[in-house]
């Protein structure tokens, strides 16, 4: 009887401090709609605990996360169109955030601006029930899709190439969606989530992924400790991206890689001599010459 008390006591305890392996704080954003249209806000709150609850309450992988392990991303939707109040139409923000050893300092692993975000939330289909070898609907679908590419952001950037089997994950649901068209399949913006991981599968890209690691567990989880050292890192990365880039107009990863990491860079070169300035800001100007003048306080 006392074995049969503590083995329940230590499956709630086991319970108590794992968790499932996102942690996704979701926003929806009506006050972007057609002035014609208006949203119930019923349904509007009801779709937001239904992708909060898929997000953060899915079972993804068999690993198991502690609380404060769980990965943290952010999702946006910017509802633009309502023609009715089970269909909504729009663009997604979606961010993966990871921490940095040693600091409180949190870098963006990836982030991306989904423009084809069409989904319907009719009440039967409001149960969010996913299946991996089948496709559901485009909400699901879509939701999963994102969760894939949270973990194999997440996972590369702690080992080298350790995101392979949520790649291969999610390359499985784009394939199942892609008799739906639009952002599913090749001839779709280069940003669409076909592009993304035709990316994330192309071998011209794996120094990409490889680098990914370099950059986040080599370089900035001991940036501190050897700075200058860390600098020559990531200008080493940079210009392997910039060799990717010129031979794959369609490495749509590194536009992406730019957009997280933008910032950031200018950051870490920002203390750097002035001859160490002046290079990576001739590199970044031309991996995205959009964000010219963030860079140009490196000069």
């Amino acid at each position: 009887m006392k074995s049969t008390a503590y083995l329940f006591f230590l499956l709630f305890i086991i319970n108590s401090v794992t968790a499932q392996e996102l942690l996704c704080t979701i926003e929806i954003n009506t006050s972007q709609m057609q002035s014609q249209q208006t949203s119930n806000p019923e349904v509007t709150a009801e779709l937001k605990s239904a992708i909060t609850s898929f997000m953060n309450n899915t079972r993804w992988t068999n690993d198991i996360f502690a609380q404060e392990e769980r990965i943290k991303c952010n999702l946006i939707f910017n509802v633009l169109e309502s023609k009715n109040q089970n269909s909504f139409n729009g663009n997604v923000q979606f961010q993966v955030i990871r921490p940095i050893y040693g600091s409180d300092y949190e870098t963006v692993v990836f982030q991306y601006v989904d423009r084809n975000f069409n989904i319907s939330f009719a009440p039967e289909e409001r149960q969010m029930v996913f299946n991996e070898q089948g496709y559901t609907s485009n909400l699901t679908s879509t939701l999963a899709f994102y969760a894939m590419v949270a973990l194999a952001s997440d996972y590369d950037s702690f080992s080298e190439l350790g995101g392979d089997e949520f790649v291969q994950r999610a390359y499985n649901i784009v394939n199942l969606a892609a008799n739906t068209g639009g952002p599913w399949v090749q001839g779709s913006d280069r940003r669409s989530k076909y592009w993304i991981i035709e990316n994330l599968q192309n071998q011209q890209l794996l120094p990409y992924r490889k680098g990914f690691y370099t950059y986040h567990r080599i370089i900035l989880d001991d940036f501190a400790n050897n700075t200058s050292s860390k600098r020559g890192q990531v200008l080493t990365y940079l210009k392997g991206l910039q060799d990717i880039q010129i031979l794959n107009q369609k490495a749509v990863l590194i536009d992406f890689f730019m957009d997280a990491k933008a910032r950031e860079l200018v950051n870490i070169f920002s203390e750097a001599p002035e001859a160490e300035r002046k290079e990576a800001f001739n590199i970044l100007s031309k991996m995205a010459p959009e964000k010219t003048e963030l860079f140009r306080g490196l000069i």
